[in-house]
Parts: C-alpha cells; sequence; structure tokens
C-alpha cells in the first residue's frame, strides 16, 4: 500500500470478458488518469486492438494481454461472450479462471495500490496476498446487483423470486411473474462450479469497497433504417437479444450464426439499401446517438447503453432480455417515464406489430404522451451533462479511494 503522503494512485482493472464490462471499465479508466492516475489494463490479447483507440492518455493507461487457453466445450479462439453462446458461457468462466498464474506473475511486478474487478472472484484472495486492496466494481445498476446477490433457490416461488431487497426502486420498479422464473437460470453451474450468483456473491464478500459503475459502452450489432416521416432508427441489441428481434427485422435464432449477415433474412440488405445499414461490428455508438438523423433508438436497456442515450437527445424503445436489463426498463418507463417497452406476447415473443407501434407511439409529433416523455428526458439530461456535477462525482470518487489505501 502506498503511504499517506502519495496522492497519485496505480489501480489495475480487471473487466469480466464482455464489451459491456470492457468499456465501462475503460471510461472510468480514462476518467482517472485525466486526474493523473496510472492504470494497467487487463484484458483477452485479442480484444486489445479494439479498445486501443479509446486511450486518451498513452502514458499513463497500459495493457496487459492475457492469453485465455482453450477448454473443453469452448469454441476455438473465443475469449469474450460475443461469440459464445450463453448457455456456453460457463466453459469461458472456467477459461477465464485458468489464467490466474498469469495474473499473479503480472501484478507481482506491476504492485498496483488496488485492483477493479467484477466477476474474477478470486481476486481478492490473491490481492490480499500480494498487498493489493481489492474494490469490487459494478457494471450494472445497483438494484439489479441486490437481486444477483439474493440466493435462489429452486424451492422458491415466483412471489419470492420477484420480492426486491430493503431499500430498492419504488413498486413500479420491479418483475413480472413471466420474468422471475427467468431468474433461476442464473443457478446453473457458470465454471469451477460456482453458479453465476455463487461467483458474484463470492466477488462482493472479497471485497473491501464496491463502487457502481455510471459508463458507457460502444458494441455492435445494430440496424439503421430509414422511416417515412420518422426520421431514422437506431436499433441496438446485444447478442443475447438479438435472437427476439422480429423477423421483419431480423432472422430469429442469432447464436450459431458468425456474422451478422448469415441471420438476416435472404435479401434483406438488398431491400434495404440506400435506406438503411446493417453492420455486425465495432461502432462508435454514443456519437450514432448524438447524429440529427437519429430519431429513435432501440435498444435492450443494459446499464451501459441506459446512460449513453440518458445524455442523448432521441426517442426512447426498450426490448429488455434479462433481469438487470428489465429493472433498468422498469425504472426508464413506469418511474423516469421517458421511454417506451415494447409488449411481447406468447412466450415473450415481440411481434413486428408491436415494435412498430411502439416505434410509432414514441416519434408521433402529435401526442401528448410522447411529448411528455422527451420533455422527462430533457430535464434528466440537464441534470446528467452538467460538467460540475460530474467533476465532484470523480472528485469525490477519487478522494475516497486515496482514504482506502491510507
Amino acid at each position: 500500500m502506498r503511504k499517506s503522503g502519495h496522492s497519485k494512485l496505480h489501480i489495475a482493472m480487471f473487466p469480466w470478458v464482455a464489451y459491456g464490462h470492457f468499456i465501462p471499465f475503460f471510461h472510468l479508466s480514462n476518467k482517472l488518469a485525466h486526474k493523473g492516475h496510472q492504470i494497467s489494463f487487463f484484458v483477452p490479447k485479442g480484444v486489445q486492438p479494439k479498445l486501443e483507440n479509446m486511450n486518451q492518455y498513452l502514458n499513463l493507461i497500459q495493457f496487459f494481454p492475457l492469453l485465455i487457453p482453450h477448454v473443453d466445450g469452448l469454441l476455438p479462439g473465443a475469449e469474450t461472450t460475443s461469440v459464445v453462446p450463453l448457455n456456453q458461457q460457463k466453459y469461458l468462466a472456467f477459461a477465464v479462471d485458468q489464467t490466474r498464474d498469469q495474473v499473479e506473475g503480472i501484478l507481482k511486478v506491476i504492485k498496483p495500490d488496488m485492483v477493479f474487478y467484477d466477476f474474477w472472484f478470486w481476486i481478492p484472495d490473491l490481492a490480499r496476498q500480494l498487498g493489493i486492496l481489492p474494490i469490487f466494481y459494478v457494471v450494472v445498476s445497483s438494484m439489479s446487483m441486490g437481486l444477483n446477490t439474493k440466493a435462489l433457490t429452486k424451492e422458491m416461488n415466483v412471489e419470492e423470486v420477484m420480492e426486491l431487497p430493503t431499500g430498492c426502486p419504488p413498486s413500479t420498479v420491479k418483475l413480472k411473474p413471466e420474468e422471475a422464473a427467468a431468474m433461476l437460470f442464473e443457478a446453473e453451474d457458470f465454471g469451477s462450479g460456482l453458479s453465476f450468483r455463487e461467483r458474484i456473491r463470492t466477488a462482493v464478500k472479497g471485497s473491501d469497497a464496491i463502487a457502481f459503475s455510471t459508463c458507457s459502452e460502444i458494441d455492435g450489432p445494430f440496424v439503421t433504417l430509414s422511416l417515412k416521416d420518422l426520421g431514422s432508427l437506431f436499433c441496438y441489441q446485444g447478442l443475447v437479444c438479438l435472437k427476439r428481434i422480429p423477423n421483419s427485422l431480423m432472422r430469429n435464432g442469432l447464436v450459431g450464426f458468425s456474422t451478422v449477415e448469415e441471420a438476416l433474412p435472404e435479401g434483406f440488405q438488398d431491400r434495404v439499401g440506400g435506406r438503411g445499414l446493417v453492420y455486425g461490428g465495432w461502432v462508435p455508438q454514443e456519437q450514432l446517438l448524438h447524429h440529427p438523423n437519429i430519431g429513435c433508438f432501440v435498444n435492450h436497456c443494459g446499464y451501459g447503453i441506459m446512460w449513453e442515450f440518458l445524455l442523448s437527445d432521441r426517442q426512447i424503445v426498450l426490448i429488455p432480455e434479462i433481469g438487470d436489463q428489465i429493472l433498468n426498463t422498469r425504472l426508464m418507463v413506469n418511474e423516469l417515464k421517458i421511454g417506451v417497452e415494447v409488449e411481447r406476447g406468447k412466450n415473450r415473443e415481440v411481434s413486428k406489430e408491436s415494435l412498430s407501434e411502439a416505434i410509432k407511439f414514441v416519434m408521433d409529433k402529435d401526442n401528448e404522451t410522447a411529448n411528455m416523455m422527451k420533455k422527462n428526458h430533457a430535464k434528466l439530461k440537464q441534470i446528467l451533462s452538467n460538467k460540475d456535477f460530474q467533476e465532484g462525482y470523480i472528485n469525490n470518487f477519487i478522494k475516497a479511494l486515496q482514504d482506502l489505501v491510507k
């Protein structure tokens, strides 16, 4: 640990191997480096080239690439969740756990003051052994973490699963009965004999402090379509969620396809040629959301993407897929009233009619409710984009970190 006389920190960053985790961690890294702190950023070797252009402080942020070993059940060369189906991600978790010796060797050399981590449940013990302070840094909302650290068993009924922990948001922010049952999938083995929830609970218990992210993510794939009298539509759905987009946009079941193009209906790109764009790679999402031609943003309301659209001027349509996205959506729609959630039918499927209806609703300039949502969004954006507001938070955050290592 540094002595109290040293104000500059050296922080190691260990985001989980998903782009929705890499980007918030890197966003924070840039914020900390801007204040003069040193960052050591750990990522799979193949991911580093995709993040390098985000590095605003080459003299203070250094990458440490990790070699993710192959394990039985994992696709050859797989390093991130973006290429691994959800039901096979336990193998990726097991492969990541095999990097412990690499991580230990590097930490012994660089000797950071503290290490930020999330799903790397073994980091706290390793860090303490080396005299490093472990900090559990969460890139999802605190209300979601309340659910994820809640012990679930197969014997629990729907009402018990739906019950939110004490101190969570108002009753308007909650799961529906059919969604609560889906929470139990996380009790499945998620590598190293631990379920997803057990990995999180172990990580939380091992931390000396917990920080919650308010950051952004930039990741494809996306679809933009020019809609008559509506302006352009920017549609973002992560790989887990793409299979829910209706056939009018995409064919169901992206998992199993190597590219977004392969998953589209035959002739789809020809039909939208000149009017829209389909792209399955890395995109500057934050910049796209500020383009004046974008009128509506369809997305899954992941925590990172949520902060990006809050700071934009776009009308919002939400199609949440898993627990944290669902709670985020209910907060945006039911409590803050700044967007619309697409209605689902049987088996939680999204029809082309329900998606089209939601988009037309929020883009109708004569609709009082849609205009009210736009005003609510504008007020919230004004608060969140205030530079003094942001500066105060980052300064207080850094001070708290400095106090921890004294």
